[in-house]
């Protein structure tokens, strides 16, 4: 039997340094409460994200600095169990999607500012609402960026992964004709959602001019980054008009666009992406769950790049 004290505790992932996912260790912490303006949630699920691996690697180590032990985690859905002084939007006993920037939601619970909760729809499950805010709001923003007109050619690489299966739906709804760049595995969902498959590999330069008949594309959204954004260039897409979430140096050197996560990330947009699953405007799919205490296979899965949709935690 578990004493009171043991209650009082919740597991929470952590890694002490850089490295693999050998680093990931699960904590046993004091359960947090809630401050002014602040609510406390036990959560359901939590999706994982490319950037949280490398974040944790230490690559991104300029733009992110870590400071150890350190936890992760943006996505997260859950049910609010306390509230702290002044809260109003929100209620203990209400479920909630919500997104935090302090790395901590790869956890049993956590502390959110109630501006970053917004309630869950019915028809939205735990899993793809615990996913659902970096992956959305990357592809929200990385589509915005690139200003689709209706009868675009918009080409997206790693189109069937968790943001790039938002970002071609969106497009698509914009009224893009859309070429996903994604594994043969993923071309019959591509194709059921409006856009046209292209195989990523060798002969996939040609492959794609065959997809688009020999026309310039208007846009292109670099969601994989190895030579993607040199690829936009050479297809003679304008800079203003390619966007990269990945490949910074290549952003750099060929003045595109980066436009990810935090130029959208606002509750408005979670709400709005949320909305859009209730009422089946987008699919938003889930490629697998793994326990919490299954972490460094959850990433394993994840950093081989292949999966279809998100991959979620569930505590």
């Amino acid at each position: 039997m578990k004493n009171a004290e043991e209650d009082d505790l919740y597991p929470a992932v952590r890694y002490d340094n850089f490295g693999g996912t050998e680093v990931l260790y699960i904590a046993q912490l004091p359960k947090p409460i809630p401050g002014p303006g602040q609510v406390l949630v036990k959560v359901k699920a939590a999706g994982i994200n490319p950037g949280e691996a490398a974040i944790r690697q230490g690559y991104m180590e300029k733009m992110f600095p870590s400071t150890f032990p350190s936890g992760q985690g943006s996505d997260v859905s859950g049910v609010v169990e306390a509230v702290g002084e002044g809260v109003t939007m929100v209620e203990a006993g209400r479920e909630v999607i919500g997104y935090s920037n302090n790395r901590d939601t790869h956890a049993g619970y956590v502390v959110l500012p109630e501006e970053q909760v917004v309630l869950k729809p019915e028809n939205v499950s735990w899993e793809q609402a615990g996913g659902l805010f970096v992956a959305g709001t990357t592809a929200y923003a990385a589509v915005n960026a690139v200003q689709i007109n209706t009868g675009d050619v918009v080409v997206i690489s790693g189109a069937a992964g968790g943001v790039g299966s938002v970002a071609v739906q969106l497009a698509h709804n914009q009224g893009a004709k859309v070429i996903g760049i994604a594994g043969q595995a993923n071309h019959d969902w591509l194709k059921a959602h409006g856009a046209t498959p292209v195989a990523h590999g060798d002969g996939m330069e040609q492959h794609l001019q065959d997809a688009i008949d020999g026309e310039k594309p208007d846009a292109f959204i670099d969601l994989f980054g190895k030579g993607y954004v040199d690829l936009a260039v050479k297809l003679g897409v304008a800079p203003d008009r390619i966007n990269t979430v990945i490949d910074f140096e290549a952003a750099e050197k060929h003045g595109v666009k980066t436009e990810g996560s935090q130029s959208a990330a606002y509750p408005w947009v979670l709400s709005e992406l949320a909305d859009m699953i209730h009422t089946g405007a987008l699919e938003f799919p889930v490629a697998k769950t793994y326990p919490l205490t299954e972490v460094k296979q959850a990433f394993d899965d994840l950093e081989q790049r292949h999966t279809h949709g998100k991959i979620v935690l569930v505590p």
